[in-house]
C-alpha cells in the first residue's frame, strides 16, 4: 500500500499592489507634467528642478516623474488599507482625496520650505495655497484612481 505525503510551500505574496500604484502613479504624472508645462512653466523648469540643484524642464520632468511614481506607490498601500482599489468609483474618488492632500502637505507645505532651505529662486510664500496648483493635483489624484483599479494585479 503507498502512500503519499504533501509539503506545503509557501509562495511569496505581495503586501500591496505596489507596481499597478506604480504605473498608475507614472500616467497621473505625465498628465499633470502637461498641465504644469502648459499651465505651470515655471514650476516644472524652475522650483522642481532646484529643489535638487538641478535646472532646465528635462531635470523638472524627471523629478516630477519621479514624485509621481513615489507616490503612486504610496496610494497603492492606502488603497489597499480603506479597501479602494477595486472599484473604480471609490478609487477615483479616493485619488481626488489623495490629490488634495498631497496639495496641501506636499505643494503648499513642503515645497515652500524645501526650496528655501536650497536657496531656490522659486521660492513661493509659505504657506503656498495655489488654486491653480490645487487643481494639477486634483487630476493627479483622479487620473491616479480611475487608472489604479486596472493596473493594480500586474
Amino acid at each position: 500500500m503507498a502512500s503519499e505525503t504533501t509539503t506545503a510551500v509557501e509562495t511569496p505574496t505581495e503586501q500591496f499592489a505596489w507596481k499597478g500604484g506604480a504605473l498608475a502613479g507614472l500616467l497621473a504624472g505625465i498628465v499633470m507634467g502637461a498641465m504644469l508645462t502648459t499651465q505651470m512653466g515655471p514650476v516644472i523648469r524652475v522650483a522642481i528642478p532646484s529643489m535638487y540643484g538641478l535646472e532646465g524642464l528635462a531635470a523638472g520632468w524627471v523629478a516630477h516623474l519621479f514624485h509621481s511614481v513615489a507616490l503612486g506607490v504610496a496610494f497603492a498601500v492606502v488603497a489597499g488599507v480603506v479597501g479602494s482599489g477595486e472599484s473604480t468609483g471609490r478609487s477615483a474618488a479616493l485619488g481626488v482625496g489623495y490629490g488634495v492632500v498631497l496639495w496641501v502637505i506636499l505643494a503648499a507645505l513642503v515645497m515652500p520650505i524645501w526650496l528655501g532651505a536650497v536657496g531656490s529662486p522659486a521660492n513661493p510664500p509659505l504657506p503656498n495655497f495655489d488654486p491653480q496648483s490645487l487643481v494639477g493635483h486634483v487630476v493627479y489624484g483622479l487620473v491616479l484612481g480611475v487608472v489604479f483599479p486596472y493596473v493594480r494585479d500586474l
